[in-house]
Order: C-alpha cells, then structure tokens, then sequence
C-alpha cells in the first residue's frame, strides 16, 4: 500500500512529529511517500528532514494562488507513485488535496489537528476547511475534542475516526545533567525552579495569561523562574508585558529552538495555557519526559492531563487559577515528582506509536478496499483507481 502525505511546515512541530512518527512506524507493506508546498521555502527544512529518513519527497512547483496548477501537479504525483491513499495535514492540504484526489480517483484523508483562528485570513481558510472536511472519505481527528468540533462542522459520524497523538517516550531516555545548567544560564541569577512552557506565539496559545500568573507566582514564590520556548507575532508584546510586570531576570523568552528535548526533562513543571488545542504534543512530551503539566481545559488536553493524578487543569484566560495551580505544583517536591512519574507511565501506556499507526493502518485499508460509493458521495468523485 503506497501512502501519499501532503502538508507544508516552517519547522518540525507536533503535527509534523506525528507524521515522522507515523512513516517510521509503518511496516514496510506499506510505503510512505511525501508532497510539500514550497511556502517561500519556508518547508526546506522539513524536506530535508524527510530525505534523511529515507522518505521519497517532492516539492510541488506550483504554490499560492495557482490552484489549478497545483491541483493538477498532485494529481499528476499521486499518478505517478500509483498510491493508493492521499493523506492531507492542514487546511491548505485539505483544500488542494481534495480537489487533485478526486481528480486522480485515490481516497483522500484529512488529518484534524485543531483550529486556530488566529486572524482573519486563518479563520477564512478554516471556514473552508470545514466545507473540505465534509467532502474527505474519512477524518482522522487527534482527540476526542476535536472530534466533536469536526462532526459539529457536519461531518458525517461515520467517517470521523479518533486517532490520539503520540510520541516516542525514549527521546527522553538518556537526558544530561548538564543541560539543567544551561537552561539555568539563560537566566541572569539561576532559579531553583524552573516552568517551561512551549508554542508559538500567538493569541490561541494564551501566553500572555501565562505571563499574568507568572507575576503572581513569583510573589509568592522567590525561587522559580520561567522560560518559553518558541517564537511568533506576539512576542514583542509579550517582551513588553514581562518588562511592565519587572520580570526581566524571571521570565525568559528563549526564542525558536530546534533542541528542545535535551531542556524539556530539566523543567521542574510544564505550563500550556491554550485557549483552543487539538491534542497538544508539548504536554505529551512534558509527561514522557517525567515533568507534571499545569493546561488549560480545552480540546482535547483533558484527554492527556488527568487533573490531580499526573497535572492540573485550569479555566481558559483565568491567570489567577493557572496561578494557584501552578504554585500547588512547585510548593512540594516529592508530590511534584510523583506526578510526573504517573505521567511519565500514563504516556508509554496509551500514547506510544505502535496502536496509532495500527489504527492509522486500518483507515487506509478499509478505503482501499471499499466500494466507491461507500465512501464520499460528491459531484467531485470520478472512478477508483482499480485496486491493485
């Protein structure tokens, strides 16, 4: 079974883990094989990253705002490869995936990570996404929240399937101890506690409330100290915020790093205070990597935190709640650390990548060998492909 995957990427985040994660888990029935948009270049990187890994991956020539070039250079591909499925991650891929499968009479699936909504021009393509997610052959959501959303869209409960994130928990195996000293020299005096938090910066991701709690934090709390990793258009404002608040020396912005996992098991507690997730990646890592989590109740992060076992969930925009849990955390260290131990178990249980890709497996299958009309019924769908 040939798997053809369509997605663009500034840089390796969780959807993009998710999809390294899923190729290196196939068995070799099945062989993945790789279509980027080029973003300005912007998805360099990641192709580079999928050549390493031995992955077949083009770049498609046409881009924004050539629809029908692009439509019919995919189609071509998915010709090309003989694939049996088309795999689309994101909007953009939703939109011209859809188009060019229909176009080359493979089977399409869409990859529902989450909504941002995050300006205008994203809540425009997502209102389009939403129409795309109607048409797709099956919807594999990241959680059960998502989920929900994606059948409130008016997709068809039969073709949405939940297929939960995961990560590869022995990343975090063989963590140095060194790495806690640099981490601590980010700051201008070394803290005895540190929070982590991870995400871009925008105003889905909630990190301005973090920055509210972390000022009623360090009242209480003269020894912890908090670094965010990532980057984005808020973070001006954030710089400034932290400046108002006299957080300099406690609250340090690191920046977009791409060596995240040797700093993530040195964190004494991990903080995402989204207003809106799928099924946040950092919290799975968080937990792989023995470290408690303080999030927000949104999506589908109730599915990976349980509230008083391995974290703490917390009201969306309420700095003062994310606040008092977080100082609950970091008040005592033997409970601290028992929490990221449950966590560190909860995640090798239910998040490792062996059941994923069994279910993802599956979903390609039962396309591949479904009648026509069993799967979407629209004025786009010419003949299957004939089943090899």
């Amino acid at each position: 079974m040939i798997v053809a995957h369509l997605t663009t990427s500034a840089f390796v985040g969780g959807p993009e883990r998710l999809i390294l994660g899923l190729t290196a888990s196939l068995p070799p029935s099945c062989r993945s094989v790789m279509a980027l948009f080029v973003d300005r270049g912007r998805s360099q990187a990641f192709g580079q990253r999928l050549r390493e890994l031995g992955l077949e991956t083009i770049t498609l020539a046409h881009d924004t705002p050539h629809l029908p070039g692009m439509v019919r250079e995919l189609a071509g591909r998915l010709r090309e490869w003989d694939a049996d499925v088309l795999c689309c991650h994101g909007y953009k891929a939703d939109i011209v995936g859809l188009l060019a499968a229909r176009r080359a009479g493979v089977p399409v699936i869409a990859m529902s990570h989450g909504w941002t909504a995050e300006t205008w021009k994203v809540r425009v393509y997502e209102a389009l996404d939403r129409a795309c997610l109607r048409r797709m052959d099956r919807v594999v959501c990241v959680s059960e929240g998502q989920a929900e959303k994606v059948r409130r869209a008016g997709v068809r409960p039969d073709r949405v399937t939940v297929i939960r994130n995961a990560v590869r928990a022995e990343r975090f195996d063989h963590a140095d101890p060194a790495d806690r000293g640099v981490l601590e020299r980010m700051f201008p005096r070394a803290p005895e506690r540190i929070v982590g938090s991870a995400g871009r910066l925008s105003p889905e991701k909630g990190f301005g409330v973090l920055v509210e709690a972390a000022a009623i934090v360090a009242r209480s709390d003269r020894g912890a100290g908090f670094v965010h990793f990532g980057d984005g258009p808020l973070r001006e404002t954030i710089r400034r915020r932290i400046a108002e608040l006299g957080l300099e020396d406690r609250f340090i912005l690191a920046g977009h790093r791409d060596d995240l996992d040797r700093f993530l098991p040195h964190w004494d507690l991990s903080v995402l205070p989204s207003f809106t997730e799928g099924l946040p990646t950092v919290v799975l890592e968080s937990y792989a990597a023995g470290v408690p989590v303080v999030a927000t109740a949104v999506g589908g992060t109730p599915e990976a935190v349980a509230d008083g076992v391995d974290g703490y969930l917390v009201p969306p925009g309420d700095p003062e709640a994310l606040a008092r849990r977080m100082l609950e955390a970091l008040g005592v260290d033997h409970r601290r650390r028992e929490m990221g131990r449950r966590g560190r178990e909860r995640i090798r249980a239910e998040f490792a990548f062996d059941a994923q890709t069994r279910r993802f497996q599956g979903v390609c299958a039962g396309l591949v060998s479904q009648p026509r009309e069993d799967v979407a019924n629209d004025d786009l769908v010419p003949q299957r492909k004939p089943t090899r």
